[in-house]
């Protein structure tokens, strides 16, 4: 019969290797849960954003040693991705449509509910670009395509326009979460060398920042409508 010592041996070598080397004190405090790991995450998130974000410093954060954190996380990828899925869910607020909106509406309606969710905590365009669609969401991914096919969409072609939507939506958040930390000088250029520029720009930089993302949003959802007037008249 194997001694206990043969029989702990034996078991040590079937854990993975970070459980292999926890110890008894890094066995997660009762107090601790999953949720206060993520909240203190999204509050590190807001406080010094998303470079600052290290295991070590959360656990420092949160009082315990580092092999901790994995009884709730396995890794810093799937706590990021938990915190990206948390902001959508608490702050995205339109991701499907509401009763009697035309699928022109919807779409408006849920990049504009978009871009708030990202922007809703500090480098949420960052933290949302590191992550993929989860199977939590791929429920509300189906009903939106089937709300543009139903409109006359294929398939494809709604899963392209919900890609195009959503990189600009992302593109867009992440160039003014920059902006808010960059000191740029006073945009100046010759007005009898560029009249044309200098016209736009001066019109858009006295526009509210919701207008002119919003009027951008509607370029593309029209650019789609008319591609959709063609496909039905061929």
């Amino acid at each position: 019969m194997p001694s206990l010592a043969m029989i702990e041996l034996i078991f040590s070598h079937t854990l993975p290797i970070s459980d292999r080397f926890m110890s008894k004190k890094d066995i997660a405090p009762q107090r601790l849960t999953r949720e206060i790991v993520l909240r203190t995450a999204l509050d590190m998130l807001n406080e010094e954003g998303i470079d600052s974000i290290t295991t070590r410093k959360l656990a420092q954060r949160l009082g315990i040693k580092s092999p901790t954190l994995y009884w709730h996380f396995k890794n810093k990828s799937l706590l990021m991705e938990a915190m990206a899925e948390t902001i959508i869910n608490e702050h995205h607020l339109v991701s499907l449509p509401i009763d009697g909106m035309t699928w022109q509406d919807w779409l408006l309606a849920n990049s504009v509910s978009f871009r708030r969710a990202l922007l809703a905590y500090r480098d949420g365009a960052r933290l949302h670009a590191r992550t993929s669609p989860s199977q939590g969401h791929f429920n509300t991914i189906e009903a939106q395509v089937a709300l543009l096919s139903h409109a006359g969409f294929s398939p494809v072609e709604a899963v392209a326009l919900l890609m195009t939507l959503g990189r600009f939506i992302v593109g867009w958040v992440l160039e003014e979460q920059q902006e808010e930390i960059r000191s740029d000088p006073p945009f100046e250029a010759d007005p009898t060398i560029y009249p044309l520029m200098l016209q736009g720009v001066n019109t858009l930089q006295n526009m509210n920042a919701d207008d002119i993302f919003e009027n951008g949003i509607r370029m593309v959802i029209i650019g789609a409508e008319r591609q959709l007037d063609i496909k039905m008249q061929t």
